[in-house]
């Protein structure tokens, strides 16, 4: 029997600036190729990764570990506004098991340098998991690697 313990909430917001104009930095979402560049965290274990993206569009990865662990990300898009802003939900199971569920908010704001974008993910966790500092430290590499892609087209 499965014991279901009261869920948890919290939240993150992390702000990127980037050298290229806001519609190039949502290209980097839009495009499967691109977006696996920056936002596969273990591109060497992941088994599928799909990106139907349009609004009612999802995304979906799987890992299989080592150890034969099985971790889906499933990701469902439901507001688009091209070079303005991404709303999204995705869950994260591992083995079949609920772990959480998330909204996030991803917008493009025009700057000086750029484009600022800014994330905000509002996470529930679900019967006792959390792993909200590995998931912002994850989720800050990921676009940290966003950010390399577009300091190297400024070299180029």
């Amino acid at each position: 029997m499965t014991k279901h313990t009261p869920s948890t909430h919290t939240d993150f917001v992390i702000t990127r600036e980037f050298p290229a104009e806001p519609d190039a930095v949502f290209q980097a979402w839009a495009d499967p190729e691109v977006k696996r560049l920056w936002s596969d965290c273990h591109p060497e274990h992941t088994t599928q990764y799909h990106l139907d993206f349009r609004p009612l569009g999802r995304e979906t990865h799987q890992v299989l570990y080592p150890d034969q662990r099985v971790q889906q990300i499933e990701k469902f898009f439901f507001d688009i506004v091209v070079g303005r802003r991404i709303v999204f939900a995705y869950d994260i199971r591992l083995d079949g098991r609920p772990l959480s569920v998330s909204l996030v908010t991803v917008e493009f704001l025009a700057h000086p340098a750029g484009t600022r974008m800014v994330y905000t993910e509002q996470l529930s966790y679900l019967d006792g998991h959390e792993d909200r500092a590995q998931r912002l430290r994850g989720t800050e590499e990921g676009l940290d690697l966003l950010g390399l892609i577009f300091s190297r087209r400024g070299e180029a």
